[in-house]
């Protein structure tokens, strides 16, 4: 394209000041600027930055006039459940993943900027015993899980039985080329490498509150990821969809990187939303406080959706059940479920229909002198969508099946990282700490005696859920820090501390 060309697709989008310093590039400098332009669509930017910019100045809806909980008859939940209840969701879902039905999605797009590294999230380490980080963590428990479900279900075609679970990891541009490579270096956690999936989140150009493409530099258009509801998009666009129907998929298991409590394709959570039929579904955490900023699951005009804390008044997030519960108390934790019927018409159909929503941020720019800025104050916009703006579809004529929630305890499975140790909350200690709190749980229900001042990590690759400690620590009398590991070399676990038989 020369620069006629270029003006020509520009114009029409008011968007020409991209070619502002044309004549100062060089040949290569041009051919980038070239490359970033064409994979703009500009008509469909215009009709997305026209769809939100009505809401921008416009005060945020309150939602208490059009609130409902959500019916009791589409909720689950381990506290109300019995434990044979439970038991069955369990074995519904491993048998599922033992005859690999079920995959886990990972959304590992984000840096760990907050945590104040330059590299993913994912790769991050609390500071646990081993220095696992958070893929690690996960990988292995992946790998655990398999092998607890093939022991249960021997039935299951051999091809499956050793095969690992699907593994599919969205990226971003920031993330792509530093998660593989850790992948790789880690020897992919001994997963079987064809089964892991990377694939890469779209990005969006970054734009001025009246709409105009910035650039970053001379030569180059900002970009920011598409929000973790980028997702289908990337589902669709990417073939992901494809290989898993290729590999008989039906149920998707969906996370985010930074819980470092998660289930990895939750049996239970699985179990549950096939028992219930359920097309969509979401894992939360009991809110207990009114002002704990967290978005519940509701409904809104007969479809589900997420109500974000703003938008509800302080009188009904106060309000309560008669037995003392808030009456809006299922904490979105980012932990979904989707059938495979449901995700492929969403993304090949409905995707277009997903709203963008505005993130006010600060974004470097090229200033009238040609110099890059970084300025104090927020200056542009970022356009993202959001993995749960899917729950309003899953009442739709074309969705066969019901949306439905499942709710665990929040100290079995939510301790998000999302701040560095200057700050209180949701840092390396807390998840840390977390982590070793839950070991212990486990090894008292298993029968062993700790010290009170004990702290404990159990490898995934012994138990990814308290499961099979009963006979290995039975009367074992534990103390001060320790580590209970499978030793590969002879497949044995070891405990590497303090005990007394």
């Amino acid at each position: 394209m020369n620069k006629q060309d270029l003006i020509n697709l520009l114009e029409p989008y008011g968007q020409e000041h991209l070619l502002k310093y044309w004549e100062e590039l060089n040949q290569t400098e041009k051919e980038h600027l070239i490359e970033d332009i064409k994979e703009i669509d500009f008509a469909q930017m215009v009709k997305n930055y026209n769809r939100v910019k009505s809401e921008m100045d416009q005060t945020v809806q309150e939602f208490d006039e059009l609130m409902q909980p959500v019916p009791q008859e589409l909720k689950g939940s381990y506290e109300k459940s019995t434990p044979e209840q439970i038991k069955e969701y369990e074995m519904l879902g491993l048998k599922a993943i033992a005859n690999n039905e079920v995959a886990s999605l990972l959304l590992a797009g984000g840096q760990g900027t907050r945590l104040g590294v330059n590299y993913p999230k994912g790769m991050y380490s609390v500071g646990l015993f081993s220095g696992k980080s958070l893929y690690h963590l996960q990988g292995e428990r992946l790998v655990k899980l398999k092998q607890y479900a093939n022991r249960l279900f021997p039935e299951a075609p051999s091809e499956k039985q050793n095969s690992s679970i699907p593994w599919y990891i969205m990226t971003s541009e920031h993330t792509q080329e530093s998660t593989i490579e850790y992948f790789r270096k880690s020897n992919f956690f001994g997963l079987d490498k064809e089964n892991i999936k990377f694939f890469e989140q779209f990005m969006l150009p970054c734009l001025t509150n009246d709409g105009k493409v910035i650039l970053d530099q001379k030569s180059k258009i900002s970009k920011a990821p598409d929000g973790n509801g980028g997702l289908y998009r990337a589902l669709d666009k990417r073939s992901i969809l494809n290989d898993m129907k290729k590999r008989g998929v039906k149920y998707v298991h969906v996370y985010c990187v930074d819980n470092i409590l998660v289930k990895m394709a939750d049996p239970a959570f699985v179990g549950f939303c096939i028992a219930k039929n359920a097309n969509c579904a979401a894992k939360v955490v009991k809110k207990v406080e009114p002002d704990e900023k967290v978005g519940v699951i509701c409904k809104v005009k007969d479809r589900f959706q997420v109500v974000e804390y703003s938008e509800i008044s302080e009188k009904t997030r106060n309000l309560r059940t008669d037995d003392g519960e808030l009456l809006y108390n299922a904490g979105n934790i980012c932990n979904h479920f989707f059938n495979i019927d449901f995700l492929s018409e969403l993304c090949s159909e409905h995707e277009s229909e997903l709203k963008h929503h505005v993130a006010h941020k600060k974004i470097a720019y090229v200033n009238e002198n040609g110099e890059r800025v970084t300025p104090k104050e927020t200056n542009g916009i970022k356009l993202e969508k959001f993995v749960f703006d899917v729950f309003p579809f899953s009442t739709s004529k074309w969705a066969k099946g019901n949306f439905a929630i499942w709710e665990v305890y929040r100290e079995e499975e939510f301790s998000p990282l999302k701040n560095s140790d200057d700050c209180k909350k949701e840092t390396p200690t807390t998840c840390r700490n977390d982590l070793y709190a839950q070991h212990a749980r486990w090894l008292q229900k298993a029968g062993a005696v700790l010290d009170p001042e004990a702290q404990v990590e159990i490898s995934p690759l012994v138990s990814t859920n308290g499961e099979e400690l009963t006979e290995l620590m039975k009367g074992k009398a534990l103390k001060g820090n320790l580590t209970i590991e499978l030793d590969k070399s002879d497949n044995k676990v070891k405990i590497n501390g303090s005990l007394s038989l």
